[in-house]
């Protein structure tokens, strides 16, 4: 068996909006991320899903409770979902993110954390969801860093190639999570 596992992003904040990366900031979501959260709760009615995870940041917070609030599914927090910490420079514009992103895959971020930490405490997650979920369906409401770390930890994605690459926005990744999964060697 396997855990059916789907990620979606937070909706949009006022950060954002403004070109600022939040990172470990909470963050607030926008006129425009509310109503996007209230989409992604239409657009998933009618599928089953066992359980909702999100980032303990209050933006990915305030999406999966207004997107699930209302429709009888456990709803947990974990801080494993975060957005990758960016230290000393939380809140920093986008455009220096864009420049700082691949020199961060192995080197934290001042005060803060690297990429490949956050695919470790990623994996650590999945662990524990395969090996308490299975047969389930999950869905992940999440951050950047841990689309990232999903596309390499279940798809073999390259790390250095996930954070280079310019973001699509979809409706939601859809993973299968084998039973038992372990990260793989590093």
């Amino acid at each position: 068996m396997t855990v059916s596992l789907v990620y979606e992003t937070h909706s949009p904040t006022l950060d954002n909006e403004a070109g600022f990366a939040t990172g470990w900031l909470p963050g607030e979501l926008s006129p425009t991320g509310l109503r996007k959260a209230a989409e992604l709760g239409e657009r998933r009615r009618g599928e089953r899903l066992d359980l909702v995870v999100s980032s303990d940041l209050r933006r990915a917070v305030q999406t999966a409770r207004i997107a699930f609030g209302g429709a009888g599914v456990e709803h947990r927090t974990d801080p494993r979902l975060r957005e990758i910490n960016y230290g000393e420079l939380n809140g920093m514009p986008v455009a220096r993110l864009e420049a700082e992103r691949l020199g961060r895959v192995d080197v934290p971020f001042p005060g803060g954390e690297s990429y490949r930490q956050v695919v470790a405490r990623t994996a650590d997650l999945l662990e524990e969801l395969a090996a308490m979920q299975d047969g389930r369906r999950v869905l992940l409401v999440a951050h950047a860093a841990n689309r990232y770390a999903l596309a390499v930890l279940l798809a073999g994605a390259d790390l250095a190639a996930q954070v280079t690459a310019p973001f699509t926005w979809q409706p939601g990744w859809a993973y299968a999570l084998p039973s038992g999964w372990l990260r793989p060697p590093s």
